[in-house]
């Protein structure tokens, strides 16, 4: 099927993730509002959609408005999960996970999206509180992703988890722009 739609551009509709050179506390107080208000942006945009509006994707090939949701729980689950064992331990390896399998999957395929919403409320009500406790030794704390071996610091990842928020919403907003007829 051709198309006349930029795939990159549905792809990552705000663009991908840039890390400032430095991370200011300017930048992790809006990073923070972000992640504390997802909740709020993602219920608001869903909360009237139907079944077959849940189906819609946001791109050709891409995941549907009601699989963003389901990932969103689980990938906030799991960055929740590094940040207390980065705060717990000394600069962990996390586990990775298979986010397009886990997408695949009954719950990450279903129609009923209010658990997920549940989940991504409370996980970002206990994400915040925390997150607002960190002093600069805190945003300094440490894991490794053994995808790439790299080790990321907590302020870095704050700022990229406010991106992922904005980029799932993006998504949303685009597939019922396109009404997920690409």
């Amino acid at each position: 099927m051709e198309t006349h739609f930029n795939l990159e551009k549905l792809k990552f509709p705000i663009g991908k993730f840039q890390k400032p050179d430095s991370v200011s506390e300017n930048d992790i107080k809006t990073w923070i509002d972000v992640i504390e208000n997802f909740p709020v942006k993602i219920s608001h945009l869903t909360k009237n959609l139907s079944a077959q509006e849940l189906n819609w994707a946001y791109r050709p090939d891409g995941w549907s408005i009601k699989q963003v949701v389901h990932h969103c729980a689980d990938s906030h689950i799991n960055s929740f999960v590094r940040f207390k064992l980065a705060l717990t331990e000394d600069t962990p390896t996390i586990k990775p996970y298979e986010e397009a399998l886990w997408a695949e999957l009954a719950d990450g395929n279903s129609d009923n999206i209010l658990p997920s919403i549940q989940i991504i409320e409370g996980v970002h009500s206990r994400w915040a509180l925390l997150l607002k406790s960190f002093g600069e030794k805190e945003l300094k704390k440490k894991f490794i992703h053994p995808a790439n071996n790299k080790t990321y610091c907590l302020d870095e990842i704050i700022g990229l988890y406010a991106w992922h928020c904005d980029h799932h919403l993006a998504h949303i907003e685009q597939a019922l722009l396109y009404k997920g007829q690409f």
